[in-house]
């Protein structure tokens, strides 16, 4: 293998054209990552927690809607949001924001799931004591449930967000000149050499996905650690506090 056309052509596949010209290249793979990532997170969540705590058919309306988004190809919601968009909209809408659009979307549908999920998992007794000191649902969801279930939310998370990534070698079809789209060209023009190109595209989206997985792991052990403080100090409280207690009632008895 030669991969002198690596040496050649690597600033194009970071980078494109830049600074010279648009932002392009694995730069703006990673870019439409975060955007779209950043986006889904609060979509992902606000669909969970209304999934989550909706009934009747307000909840089913919901669910058949991201029921929607999760059934569809990804390829094929880029091009609907590209081709139906300024149709109804009546405007042009630039490739780049129907691509953030469309993974978005699909990202958050997937999330919210996730989420319903860890607010279900955290078990009634969580609510029940909340509501029982006055709180209301949204109050104890708020500062008691979701606290503890985001912590069981982030391996789904970050499985949704690898995907993400991927997915965005999709943005082709729409004339997005991400990082698989710089390599068809180079590809194209050099004919002899794909099997290095694609080696070193390979070799971006395994850096990019692994660093997310690095950075994922190390918030969440960090997590687990503050969680496992806490509780340790909860249950020496309420050790000492029962020990005051039981003082106090042999104090009075005697």
């Amino acid at each position: 293998m030669d991969f002198t056309v690596i040496a050649e052509n690597w600033r194009y596949l970071l980078f494109g054209t830049f600074p010279d010209g648009f932002l392009e290249g694995a730069a703006l793979t990673l870019l439409i990552s975060l955007l779209a990532g950043s986006i889904s997170i609060f979509l992902g969540i606000a669909g969970g927690i209304a999934l989550a705590m909706l009934n009747g058919w307000w909840a089913n309306l919901l669910a058949a809607v991201l029921g929607f988004f999760r059934a569809i190809p990804v390829i094929m919601l880029i091009f609907w949001s590209y081709f139906l968009l300024p149709v109804l909209l009546g405007t042009d809408i630039p490739e780049l924001t129907t691509v953030i659009c469309a993974l978005a979307l699909i990202t958050s549908a997937y999330l919210a799931h996730g989420v319903k999920a860890g607010i279900l998992a955290i078990g009634q007794g969580q609510w029940q004591a909340g509501m029982s000191l006055g709180f209301t649902r949204w109050v104890v969801l708020w500062n008691i449930i979701l606290p503890q279930a985001l912590r069981m939310m982030i391996p789904s998370f970050i499985n949704q967000w690898i995907a993400l990534i991927k997915d965005t070698s999709l943005a082709y079809i729409v004339g997005v000149a991400e990082l698989s789209f710089l390599a068809t060209q180079i590809n194209n023009r050099e004919m002899i050499y794909p099997m290095e190109i694609f080696l070193f595209v390979a070799l971006i989206y395994f850096i990019m996905c692994f660093s997310l997985e690095l950075i994922a792991n190390k918030i969440l052990r960090r997590l687990e650690k503050k969680s496992v403080v806490t509780g340790s100090i909860s249950r020496q409280a309420t050790k000492s506090v029962g020990l005051f207690l039981v003082s106090v009632i042999l104090s009075c008895a005697f």
